[in-house]
């Protein structure tokens, strides 16, 4: 064959092999541009459909791509979303998020996530990021939509479940039970977190201040008992609304308590369900987080590595922290528990479209009332069902 016919078949490949990715392309834009059809299902909430959740998902300056990966990480069109970018970062960075958000044709044809515009301050250690806390509570009330259970997320943390794991073992959970880690035992916090006063200027000013110490210490109280524990909750509706809706005094007055108390977002759900005969038997004593911490423990668990892949996959939890930004773990867990492809939404039974390299099979959407648990959800099972039998003989309530 000669030199010329040789540079001839070259470049017949070569245009042959240009019209195949250019044809493929195409089919991928049509794929992701075109009008969708109409919703085969919308989402149903009554007793025997399955559980819904409201996420609210915090975080601060430079924590836009953090918290994007975590809405595509526990994102179910059943659910409701409200992101929040604290004072301390950028109107840009809310611009930039809510682009992301509106980027996404299942959130924007269900239209289930918001992003806070008028960012709160976020106080380290401080009642401002309770204040914080309830109002995206009351916003995802406003919301609506009929969710069962609150989340709070931050931008650190991220799902060891899918969430059709987390609707089905949720199935089967009174709706009325709230998962708040909770003890009386105050010990060394009683004279380093309770008794002190503080004060956050978060709360009155508008620039980022730090808390500061009054001279003199406080009393415990009588007229109720201080609880305390992890900062991360899991609320029933129910619970959620008599916190920020009020019809009883004790939500308020501990709220008031609360705000001169280090790390308030510690005490206050804890003390409010365990002081209110309505829900103190209804409290679940877990965070269904998974953490490890040094020993002796630091004010922070540490961040969490690939070696410690083992240990969340064997922990039963629904979510971990702490983790740096694009750790190599969370590679692991998009690819090993989640199934999830970068930067796309969780896969779940309620995606339908066809699935390979060039397509989101969550593009196309049928029935999003039909969960389909993986094989993850035994051992998340395992744990909720363990929490239950601590609940009813009563040696993990309110005590």
């Amino acid at each position: 064959m000669g030199g010329a016919e040789k540079k001839w078949l070259f470049t017949l490949f070569t245009l042959a092999f240009l019209s195949l990715l250019i044809f493929l392309s195409s089919i991928y834009n049509f794929s992701s541009t075109s009008p969708h059809k109409p919703f085969s299902s919308t989402p149903l909430h009554t007793l025997t459909s399955p559980p819904s959740f409201a996420y609210y998902i915090s975080g601060s300056h430079g924590d836009v791509d953090r918290i994007f990966r975590l809405l595509l990480a526990v994102y179910h069109p059943r659910n409701v979303y409200l992101l929040h970018i604290n004072a301390g970062g950028s109107d840009d960075e809310r611009r930039q998020l809510s682009v992301l958000v509106r980027s996404v044709s299942v959130m924007r044809a269900f239209g289930n996530v918001e992003v806070v515009g008028k960012a709160d301050a976020n106080t380290y250690m401080g009642a401002s990021n309770i204040a914080a806390i309830l109002r995206g509570g009351a916003i995802l009330l406003k919301m609506d939509r009929g969710w069962d259970w609150f989340v709070t997320l931050s931008a650190l943390d991220y799902p060891l479940i899918t969430q059709d794991d987390l609707s089905h073992v949720f199935s089967s959970v009174s709706r009325d039970l709230n998962f708040i880690d909770h003890t009386s035992d105050l010990g060394w916090k009683e004279g380093a977190r309770v008794l002190p006063v503080v004060v956050d200027p978060g709360i009155y000013l508008a620039r980022r201040a730090q808390i500061f110490h009054a001279t003199e210490k406080r009393k415990l109280p009588d007229a109720f008992k201080v609880f305390t524990g992890s900062a991360w909750v899991t609320l029933s509706r129910s619970f959620l609304e008599f916190c920020v809706l009020g019809w009883d005094n004790l939500p308020r007055t501990l709220l008031m308590y609360s705000t001169n108390v280090v790390l308030a977002q510690e005490v206050y759900f804890h003390s409010v369900s365990c002081n209110s005969p309505e829900f103190k038997n209804r409290t679940v004593n877990s965070d269904l987080r998974y953490m490890v911490w040094d020993d002796p423990p630091k004010m922070d668990p540490r961040f969490l590595k690939t070696s410690d892949y083992e240990g969340m996959v064997q922990s039963g939890a629904a979510f971990a922290r702490l983790f740096q930004k694009d750790e190599a773990v969370l590679d692991m867990v998009d690819e090993k528990i989640l199934k999830r492809g970068r930067h796309k939404a969780i896969p779940g039974a309620w995606c339908n479209g066809r699935k390979s390299w060039f397509t989101d099979p969550c593009s196309q959407w049928g029935d999003v009332n039909v969960v389909k648990p993986g094989h993850h959800a035994k051992k998340f099972e395992d744990t909720i069902n363990n929490l239950l039998v601590d609940l009813k003989s009563q040696s993990n309530q309110c005590l």
